[in-house]
């Protein structure tokens, strides 16, 4: 059902909005856990390899679609907040046009690049193949990819974040069913994960779209709602464009922070390569506030209510607090038993080495709870341009630890590398949110 967030308590909203999609998030790692499971099993050490060394292009790629999709659904809430139905409406058709667009553009080059894009960074000869096999699949599923996610985007503008949730859920389902399927039975390799993955997709994309149309009469587009406006073309690329290079410039400090761990060998690549999953886990309800933030704050100012979206912030600051202080606890107390989910036999190199990763890290986290608070805030707010630049000082600091840290401190220098990223863009995001507050004010004041 739809939620209206420019009323009732901010923080009781905030948190009902964030636990579906936190619940999503969650289970999005669990399935990626086990589609892994499956690739190495069925298919061996090198197809896993294949598999993986593919992740950074995945992201690059895919996470610029996303991040588009995203902020497709920013304006939507904007529009809900409003109560402008119609211009909803027009949001939605230009949401699906874009979509068709973007996706075209971005498969055509990178499908017909992929091998030379996995040859430009450094695969190794004999797993090559598999991997192109591989992601080839994935770039000519992007239609399909983006399509769930701008959907999903819909529906969680307009305060809906549980249908994305039981999407989600059926999505990953038929993923493992078709992984089993298609790798173990028709003998396709790494290709068979991969049409299992834009497959899965693509169904829950179909049946988001039906249910959206038949649950919610202000999402039904009608034929007139159709057409490309300057304005309206302007105003979804102005908040998509942004976000999605946030991803891609993330993308860009994750390879370059892979890169440098690379060179301490491969124990320290496995301990690192946990490490990085027990965070990402112990983390999770950052970007799941950054979404409800986004819609939180796009449609109180849609709806013009400025006090509330200066409340809610408020709430979730002190949310951050409590996220960080949280992940911290998981990955100090728990570090070291999640790890062992992912290294077979750990050594105590390897466990040395990751809980030397989580300790230093988790002595920054609020700063990351930061920058998923206030860099999804202000793109819902309209303010687009310092949340991307804010990515590029994120992507400065992380390859300025890198590139001057001493050789000497090893792989403990270079574990300063993402705290000094996070606390770089945390911060100026920070600053940025409080005058863009404070000249609100003065405005309303002035009126």
């Amino acid at each position: 059902m739809t939620k209206d967030m420019t009323t009732g308590s901010p923080l009781r909203i905030i948190l009902l909005f964030s636990i579906p999609v936190l619940l999503g998030n969650l289970f999005q790692q669990f399935y990626n856990m086990v589609d892994t499971i499956i690739v190495g099993r069925y298919l061996g050490e090198e197809a896993l390899a294949a598999v993986g060394s593919t992740g950074c292009l995945m992201f690059l790629v895919l996470g610029f679609a996303n991040g588009i999709a995203q902020g497709f659904g920013v304006m939507v809430s904007h529009a809900f907040g409003a109560k402008d139905f119609k211009l909803l409406r027009h949001y939605v058709a230009l949401s699906l046009i874009l979509t068709l667009i973007i996706s075209l553009l971005l498969t055509i080059p990178t499908v017909t690049a992929s091998r030379l894009l996995l040859a430009w960074m450094h695969t190794p000869e004999n797993i090559i193949a598999m991997a192109d096999a591989y992601i080839k699949v994935i770039f000519a599923g992007i239609l399909l990819t983006m399509a769930y996610n701008v959907l999903s985007g819909i529906l969680r503008g307009i305060g809906d974040s549980r249908t994305p949730l039981y999407f989600l859920i059926l999505s990953s389902v038929l993923n493992i069913i078709l992984d089993v399927v298609l790798i173990v039975y028709t003998g396709l390799g790494t290709a068979g994960a991969a049409y299992a993955t834009i497959i899965a997709q693509g169904v829950s994309a179909v049946l988001c779209f039906f249910y959206m149309y038949r649950k919610y009469d202000i999402l039904r587009t009608r034929h007139e709602d159709y057409y490309l406006d300057s304005a309206g073309v302007k105003n979804m690329l102005a908040i998509g464009v942004p976000m999605a290079l946030n991803y891609s410039i993330t993308a860009i400090g994750t390879m370059i922070m892979q890169s440098a761990v690379n060179v301490f060998g491969s124990s320290v690549v496995a301990a690192f390569t946990a490490a990085s999953k027990v965070s990402n886990i112990a983390t999770q309800s950052m970007p799941t506030l950054g979404t409800a933030m986004a819609t939180y704050c796009g449609q109180n100012l849609g709806a013009g209510k400025y006090d509330r979206i200066y409340a809610g912030m408020r709430q979730g600051l002190l949310l951050c607090f409590g996220a960080a202080a949280t992940a911290a606890a998981i990955c100090i107390f728990g570090g070291r038993f999640i790890v062992s989910w992912f290294v077979s036999n750990p050594s105590e190199e390897i466990f040395s080495s990751a809980m030397q990763y989580l300790t230093i890290a988790s002595w920054f986290f609020l700063p990351l709870a930061m920058i998923f608070l206030y860099r999804n805030a202000l793109q819902g707010l309209d303010q687009g341009l310092i949340p991307m630049l804010s990515g590029v000082v994120e992507l400065a600091c992380r390859f300025g630890v890198i590139a001057l840290v001493p050789a000497s401190t090893g792989f403990f220098g270079v574990c300063f590398a993402d705290p000094a990223a996070w606390a770089g863009a945390g911060i100026p995001l920070f600053i940025t949110y409080l005058l863009w507050e404070h000249r609100m004010k003065q405005c309303s004041k002035a009126a």
